[in-house]
């Protein structure tokens, strides 16, 4: 996880592209900049920080889901609810399934777990549209780092 980056997912664990579920793995670093005003000596993964984590990983799904042919954009977050705090060091599971999916949209209900305990979860929508210019290679790339091509069954 590169939070400065919004590079928030380190690995894909499982994807089930047909059942529309994916898990994936994000390890909070020990540090960063983002932990120097929120908050000074008492260093936490902001709620928009989270709300992105469970957001990248439902949009792997839906790459996967459409073979990268079209780009999802978050366009709504509801429902959000956070039960604890995250410290840095936490190894977050992060999973989202399929709630919905026509006309241009694409429904998710996702979550974030640590140690087995629930942490965060959400109900997110995207809109998806064909890729800006270049951004579909650069993409998929970041999908091959994350291990996403591996787990494609």
């Amino acid at each position: 996880m590169r939070l400065e980056y919004f590079e928030m997912i380190d690995r894909v664990e499982e994807i089930d592209v047909s059942a529309g579920t994916i898990r994936t793995i994000s390890t909070v670093p020990d540090a960063s900049p983002v932990f120097e005003g929120h908050f000074p000596d008492h260093p936490l993964v902001p709620g928009v920080l989270l709300t992105e984590t469970m957001a990248q990983a439902s949009g792997y799904l839906v790459l996967a889901m459409r073979d990268f042919a079209e780009m999802p954009f978050l366009m709504a977050v509801d429902r959000a609810r956070f039960r604890t705090f995250v410290g840095p060091g936490a190894e977050l599971l992060v999973e989202a399934r399929l709630s919905h999916e026509g006309s241009g949209y694409v429904a998710t209900r996702a979550s974030v777990s640590v140690e087995g305990k629930r942490i965060a979860d959400a109900e997110l929508r995207f809109r998806t549209m064909p890729f800006p210019d270049g951004l579909d290679g650069r993409m998929r790339e970041q999908a091959r780092r994350i291990g996403l091509d591996l787990v494609v069954a």
